[in-house]
């Protein structure tokens, strides 16, 4: 099976090594020239994975159509506001019948459209060859081969089930969930609360207020798929609480580190220009709460967060405002 991976960045470089592993002739697409040269003499990619061996069945081209010529399965694992104009451009290439699988967490900017919504939309394909893998996905993590999970979520069974078979290593399991659009929120959402959990652990908060935002990020999440149509029951999951409690806890989360660099001070200027990669929550918090507001979904930490990511709402006056909120009944959901 010939499995094509646009994008070689962290996330990309690793589920490339996932599906190399699990048996898959696997070429990754990448943009520079010295880092598919590096992964393909030296089995590493030295800017996103150092000291970590890829298999010899794993190449990679900066040509899209070679990458993608005969690929039952395309990978689009780049930044989630980058996807629309990169797909516009990849389409004629496309094999027709290929399953087209996302590894992004983001909600785009102007339309708040999920990954899948815009993969459907701009490759013309019905949502049967739209799949998506989300969950507790730590880089390093994973490439190292620890035991790791996720969540391969496509409205056909049959199609969630042959990509599951896909992806299965002996350090890597899946499990195929139907419900994509409440995959896809939970990968999404959790990243603006990781950058909340951040804000609070830079600024030396401890346990208490970390329990605090992840249970109450997680209402959110829930809340917001309730309105969406999302099975209540992924949020318990490894696509929700899972890839939550991970995200928030993790020093090697890109959405927390962002996050703790703000709670300790620095400039948003400052710790965009120290990121080397992408957290895509500070982008999508905009168009996740413009979604919110659109179905009418309360979602307080996530509007804390964009008020300062762009704002210019300092992180301890946004701990004030959240904790001066009129407390509501605790329930689930709420």
């Amino acid at each position: 099976m010939k499995i094509a991976v646009l994008g070689a960045g962290s996330w990309g470089t690793v589920f490339a090594k996932v599906l190399a592993d699990a048996g898959g002739d696997v070429t990754v697409w990448g943009r520079r020239a010295e880092l598919v040269e590096a992964i393909n003499d030296r089995h590493e990619n030295p800017d996103y994975l150092p000291d970590v061996r890829l298999p010899d069945r794993l190449t990679a081209t900066t040509d899209v159509a070679a990458a993608l010529a005969d690929a039952s399965y395309v990978m689009l694992a780049v930044p989630a506001q980058t996807l629309r104009s990169g797909l516009a451009e990849w389409r004629p290439l496309l094999p027709p019948d290929a399953v087209l699988v996302s590894l992004m967490k983001g909600i785009e900017l102007g339309t708040c459209k999920r990954m899948s919504e815009v993969i459907r939309e701009v490759a013309d394909v019905p949502e049967e060859r739209v799949a998506v893998i989300t969950g507790p996905n730590l880089a390093r993590e994973i490439a190292a081969e620890q035991p790791s999970a996720a969540a391969v979520a496509c409205v056909d069974e049959a199609t969630a089930q042959k990509l599951q078979l896909a992806c299965m290593t002996p350090y890597f399991r899946a499990y195929t969930n139907a419900d994509v659009i409440g995959c896809e929120l939970g990968g999404a959402v959790k990243n603006v609360i990781a950058l909340a959990v951040g804000i609070g652990v830079g600024m030396g908060m401890g346990d208490n207020v970390r329990a605090l935002v992840m249970t109450r990020g997680l209402a959110e999440i829930a809340r917001l798929g309730a309105a969406l149509g999302a099975d209540q029951h992924t949020f318990a999951g490894l696509a929700g609480m899972g890839d939550l409690v991970a995200t928030c806890s993790s020093p090697l989360s890109r959405n927390r580190t962002f996050g703790e660099n703000l709670g300790r001070g620095m400039s948003l200027e400052e710790v965009v220009k120290a990121t080397r990669q992408t957290a895509e929550g500070v982008k999508s918090c905009d168009a996740i709460l413009e979604l919110a507001r659109q179905h009418h979904v309360e979602m307080p930490i996530t509007e804390a967060i964009v008020a300062v990511m762009h704002g210019g709402l300092s992180p301890a006056d946004a701990g004030r405002l959240l904790m001066s909120r009129t407390p509501k009944p605790e329930r689930y959901g709420v």
